[in-house]
């Protein structure tokens, strides 16, 4: 991975007058032992500047040649949480010495920068379809539509700990792309678990959940605080219920529940 040895002005000449005598890249690579891109490069930069010789360059030539440069972008490109050490061990081993600095300035040149992955939660193949069958389902609903559907969820506060931070290499508008992300479950120790609900018109009640909640918890929760969230958020007749999968949610005695409240849920 090393710098290649510059051809003298002699041989580039050669290149060229060979060129002009009708020969092909290929037989001219074949006559002088030189690689065909060489030859190919050398009279392109003949035919654009009229010159072999290399141009005067704007200061300091770059320290990693544009194939290390390439080699270290396939690497992020396909691992985008590979470290800079990395990248200056395996640039070492191809024959270039250069510090984790360099390796920084290279990836920011190509419009890289190290950022925090996204967390996103754990979904599975069955998961990502059904969000995607629900939104197609719901993609031509009227902003008045939406206004009517109360939501509600579950969702786990950290107490102790930190979580681990990971970063990765990527493009400004990539944070979201798999690769980019970290992903994490809803459940674990060392936490609160916490029930809310909210509209287009507000916030309504958020209640702590003790213990395991299990389908019994999850309609007395209902039973408490959803039904006065919707008169405390004025939703009025026609309002929709909005909750996932959860096999407490869709349990027979929730749906039962539900339906003996005169709820509608949003399919």
């Amino acid at each position: 991975m090393g710098k290649t040895k510059e051809l003298s002005k002699d041989v580039r000449d050669k290149i060229v007058d060979l060129h002009k005598a009708g020969m092909g890249y290929k037989t001219i690579s074949k006559k002088l032992g030189e690689k065909v891109t060489t030859v190919g490069a050398i009279v392109r930069k003949w035919k654009e500047h009229k010159m072999t010789i290399n141009r005067p360059r704007s200061g300091a030539p770059r320290k990693i040649s544009p194939r290390g440069v390439s080699m270290i972008l396939r690497k992020v490109k396909k691992h985008p949480r590979t470290r800079r050490e990395e990248l200056v061990n395996d640039l070492k081993l191809a024959g270039t010495t250069v510090t984790k600095k360099t390796i920084g300035n290279t990836l920011h040149r190509n419009r890289l920068k190290s950022c925090r992955a996204r967390k996103v939660p754990l979904l599975k193949k069955a998961h990502v379809q059904a969000r995607l069958k629900f939104a197609n389902e719901h993609l031509n609903d009227s902003v008045s539509d939406w206004e009517k559907v109360l939501w509600s969820d579950e969702t786990k506060i950290e107490l102790f700990g930190i979580n681990s931070t990971r970063c990765v290499w990527r493009k400004t508008n990539a944070a979201y792309d798999p690769q980019n992300t970290v992903p994490t479950v809803k459940h674990g120790g060392g936490n609160i678990l916490l029930w809310g609900c909210f509209s287009a018109k507000g916030t309504g009640q958020l209640i702590r959940i003790n213990g395991k909640m299990d389908g019994a918890m999850y309609r007395e929760i209902l039973n408490d605080n959803l039904l006065p969230s919707a008169r405390k958020l004025k939703m009025g007749h026609g309002w929709v219920f909005q909750h996932d999968n959860d096999p407490k949610h869709t349990a027979k005695a929730t749906k039962e529940w539900l339906k003996k409240k005169h709820i509608k849920v949003m399919e």
